[in-house]
């Protein structure tokens, strides 16, 4: 019979996995209701929104909003304004400033979308006092560099799986050589 301390383990490491399972998969069918309300992915819609809340804002501006790096949000803002959902202009005041617009369409997809996974899962962060969020941080971080994964390039929620999805069709349909 395993002692005290064992099973105390085992049950915690049970719960920290359903709590994992439960996230997990709340924004796996979060993302999936975003794509086939709007067609765009979490990450496109978030960084839509983030756009259409602050108008005008640059790509630095928007990597802040959305608590990611300007390379991530610059990709994500490319693929908007492949599908006219932004829009890029010079600033009047600063011409070496680039400022991202949402458009007429980018708005209207906004009305009809639900609510972004990443935003949800903000919102259930700000429901931690500051030193529950800096123990998550740090806890989270430990199980990222236990698992192998802390040289990984990270990516805004779910947007890698667009490029990975068309990535394996086009595979699909080339034939091999």
């Amino acid at each position: 019979m395993p002692d005290s301390s064992a099973r105390a383990r085992a049950r915690a490491s049970a719960a920290a996995l359903d709590a994992l399972r439960r996230i997990v998969r709340e924004l796996r069918v979060a993302n999936g209701g975003v794509e086939k309300t709007t067609g765009l992915s979490a990450a496109q819609l978030y960084v839509l929104q983030q756009v259409a809340e602050a108008p005008g804002a640059s790509l630095s501006e928007l990597a802040t909003r959305t608590l990611t790096d300007r390379t991530s949000v610059a990709a994500v803002v490319d693929r908007l304004l492949t599908r006219e959902l932004v829009a890029r202009r010079r600033s009047d005041v600063d011409r070496r400033r680039v400022e991202i617009l949402p458009t007429d369409s980018g708005v209207a997809v906004l009305a009809r979308a639900p609510h972004p996974p990443t935003r949800r899962l903000l919102e259930g962060l700000e429901t931690l006092d500051d030193q529950q969020l800096r123990r998550l941080a740090i806890s989270l971080t430990r199980l990222v560099q236990g698992m192998g994964l802390g040289e990984e390039p990270v990516s805004m929620l779910f947007e890698d799986d667009v490029s990975l999805s068309a990535d394996a069709q086009s595979a699909e349909a080339s034939p091999e050589e």
